[in-house]
This record gives C-alpha cells, sequence and structure tokens, in this order.
C-alpha cells in the first residue's frame, strides 16, 4: 500500500509551526507496514489544495490529509475532497449531534458555523473526535482511501490511534498485507559523513531489503537500517546482520542506538563508575551543562557548571592563574587545561571538562580566527586539550563545541 500525508495549512508554509502531525502518522503508519511515498504541505487554497488531492488519488493507495476542518472561511479541506471527488457534502446526524452536546455540555449554543463541521462527502462516514467538534472523514474511493484528520495534535493523535490505526489494521489483515517495518539507528561520533561511508560503501552498494541511509547532523553521522517483514521479529532478524557488519566497521564511533543521545550515554557511563563531573565553559554559554543536566537523574554525577565568559570569572571561578592569561590568552590550550584542572579540584570531584574559544561574529584575529575553540579534559588520566576550527555562524560553532565536549567525554568514559 502507497501512502501520502497531505498537510493543510498556510501557517505551515510560514513557517509558523512545526509539521508534528507528518511524523507520528508516518511513524504509525511504518509500524502496520505501511510505506509512505511522499509528505506534502499546501495552503489554504481551493486551487493549490485540489491540486494536491487529485496528484494524490493519482499516486496513492492511501492519502491521510491533516488540517482544514474547522469552523471558519478558511477551513476548506473537507469542501474542496467533496468537490474533487464529485461527491456533493451531505449532513452527517450523528456528526451533528455530537458537536451540539460539545457545546452544550459547556453551557453554550452550538454558533451556526459549526454546522458545516457535521458535513461530510456523499458515501463517506465520520471519525470520533472525543477532543474537539471537528471529526474526521473516512472515504473510501474503489480501492483507494482518503482520511481527513483535524490539525491540533491533541486531536489527531487520539483519532489516529482510536479509529484509523485500527481500522487500516483490519483492512490489511482482509487482503493479507499486513506486515511491519522497522528501524535501527545507529549513532555516530568521531567521523565524518563522508568518511563513515566509505567504510561501508560494500555494504551499501548491496542494498535490498533491508536498506541503509546515512543521517547527517550537528557533529554525528547515524545510519537508519530499516526492514520491512510480516512481523517484528521476522524484521528485527534482517536488520540484525546489516547492524553487525556495520559494527564490524565502525564501532569505535558508535554511541548508540535509536533514542540514545549522547548526553544520556555519558550519564550511564558516569553512573556506572559512581564518578561525579564538572564543567567550565566560556564561549559555548552553559551549552554542556545544558545537555547534560537535561538528562533525568543528572543530580547524581553532574556536580556543577559555571559560565566563566570573562578573564576574571575564570580566575575566581575556576582558579586559572592570572599570570596564564596573559602569557597565552584565554583562548588557548593552557587555558583550556587550566580551567578543566581547576573546576574539577574546586568541584572536589572525578572529572572536569573546560571549554574557550571564539564564537563569533567578532572578536577573531589572524592566529586566533572565529571557530577556533580549545577544549580541557581533566580526571581518569593525564590531563589532555585539544584544538577544533568549526564553521557557519555563532549558533553553529557553540553547538557543534557542545557536541565535540561531549564527544570527548564519551572518549574518556567508555569501556
Amino acid at each position: 500500500m502507497r501512502a501520502e500525508i497531505l498537510a493543510v495549512g498556510t501557517e505551515l508554509l510560514l513557517g509558523q509551526i512545526e509539521n508534528t502531525n507528518a511524523r507520528f502518522l508516518s511513524r504509525a503508519l511504518a509500524d502496520l507496514g505501511i510505506d509512505v511515498f511522499y509528505h506534502v504541505a499546501v495552503g489554504d487554497n481551493p486551487q493549490r489544495l485540489d491540486e494536491a488531492f487529485r496528484t494524490a488519488l493519482g499516486r496513492s493507495d492511501l492519502v491521510l490529509v491533516s488540517g482544514g476542518l474547522g469552523p471558519t472561511s478558511d477551513d476548506i479541506t473537507r469542501e474542496r475532497l467533496a468537490e474533487v471527488t464529485d461527491r456533493p457534502l451531505v449532513l452527517d446526524e450523528e456528526s451533528l449531534a455530537h458537536i451540539e452536546d460539545f457545546f452544550r455540555g459547556r453551557g453554550v449554543v452550538m454558533p451556526p458555523g459549526n454546522r458545516k463541521q457535521a458535513m461530510v462527502p456523499r458515501g463517506a462516514v465520520s471519525i470520533p473526535n472525543p477532543a474537539g467538534t471537528a471529526r474526521g472523514v473516512l472515504l473510501e474511493i474503489g480501492r483507494q482511501t482518503v482520511i481527513l484528520l483535524p490539525g491540533p495534535p491533541r486531536e489527531l493523535l487520539p483519532m489516529t490511534r482510536g479509529t484509523v490505526i485500527p481500522y487500516l489494521r483490519e483492512r490489511l489483515e482482509r487482503a493479507g498485507e499486513r506486515a511491519v517495518i522497522r528501524s535501527r539507528v545507529l549513532k555516530l561520533v568521531g567521523i565524518g559523513e563522508s568518511a563513515a561511508e566509505e567504510e561501508i560503501a560494500a555494504i551499501m552498494a548491496g542494498q535490498g531489503n533491508p536498506t541503509v541511509a546515512p543521517l547527517a547532523g550537528d557533529g554525528e553521522v547515524h545510519f537508519r537500517i530499516t526492514a520491512k517483514a510480516g512481523d517484528r521479529h521476522a524484521a528485527d532478524a534482517l536488520i540484525a546482520p546489516v547492524e553487525a557488519a556495520i559494527l564490524d566497521r565502525l564501532a569505535r564511533h558508535v554511541y548508540g542506538r535509536d533514542d540514545d543521545t549522547l548526553e544520556g550515554v555519558i550519564a550511564g557511563l558516569l553512573a556506572e563508575r559512581g564518578s561525579r563531573l564538572a564543567v567550565a565553559e566560556s564561549c559555548t554559554g552553559g551549552g554542556v551543562a545544558y545537555r547534560l543536566t537535561g538528562v533525568p537523574g543528572s543530580s547524581a554525577h553532574f556536580e556543577r557548571g559555571l559560565v566563566v565568559y570573562s578573564n576574571q570569572a575564570k580566575v575566581e571561578l575556576a582558579g586559572v592563574a592570572p599570570g596564564l592569561l596573559e602569557r597565552h590568552g584565554a583562548v588557548s590550550r593552557e587555558v583550556a587545561a587550566a580551567l578543566a584542572e581547576g573546576v574539577m579540584a574546586h568541584a572536589r570531584c572525578d572529572f572536569g571538562l573546560g571549554v574557550t574559544g571564539i564564537a563569533g561574529p567578532g572578536g577573531g584575529s589572524p592566529s586566533k580566527p572565529v571557530g577556533l575553540v580549545y577544549f580541557g579534559l581533566a580526571g581518569g588520566g593525564p590531563t589532555a586539550t585539544f584544538e577544533r576550527r568549526f564553521t557557519g555562524g555563532r549558533s553553529d560553532v557553540r553547538m557543534r563545541a557542545t557536541t565535540y565536549a561531549l564527544e570527548l567525554l564519551w572518549g574518556r568514559l567508555r569501556p
């Protein structure tokens, strides 16, 4: 079954809200073994919405639509579906009763504009909405199905779980097409996307089922292995040998899988050791501490985080010697090491991390350009320093420096 997800709403095109519905629906369909081939977003425009419907019906067996089912004049999804499929809108008495009860329960009379929410294309059935007035629409057209759902996730999610998924599951079972799509994501640091792909070029060249796809992020590389099979166990069995082959080549860079985060893995390693960590940050402005303390239970292993932006703060809070700053400057290997050792000593903990650099856009020089960042790591062995030069704007440098700092911690802590 070929599926398409159509999101309706000009606010999506303007970037005013994020299309989280598409992600949720794609995952729900994958769990049913339904292939999603297209994601489309279209504004509240009759002509463009008509075109989107016609295109979707010309190439997809299942079209899931979110948005445009409200009571206002720009909510036109059901009207355009009726027009495109040449099925006039008719009143669904059950839907009207639900809407009237919804308002009656709040002690108000239903506004006239809400009556349009009880209209469905002839031959369609309505989908209950326990959280609002916008009931969904399910229309079967031969072997094709169009399902309309409201845009607010608090309405769409329970409607999908309560009605849409059971409907699709039953339909697939009747047709003998029941399957699942499973994915395993391997997460890597310390290697670039192109270098990682070169390591597993032979694996990627022989793709069929499962498939392998690289996903690059800020300072990380992910490989998604996806398999389709009759059940979860069979899909996992297809994934296992491919995962093993990738690990055989890249295990030294793989810090986690699926929903693992770098900071979460670090938390687990610190907990295993019974160790505590402190950080002193300059250019990252607390970004490392923010990510580490985002892990539940982080107070068990994260002792403190200092934002030592000024030289005075570096001296007073992290114990950096004034002479060191005068001789080498705040952005230097020597100061990075002093930050790591100083915060570890002041906090009386097992590991210390120091970060100092130039995030930009100003403050750089020929010898110390924007993007230059030094890292110091103390504890668990000799104090080590690292130099990196990051590209991009200020936020890019800060984010990449934060990820690299976590990578260094992981490298020191892992077995």
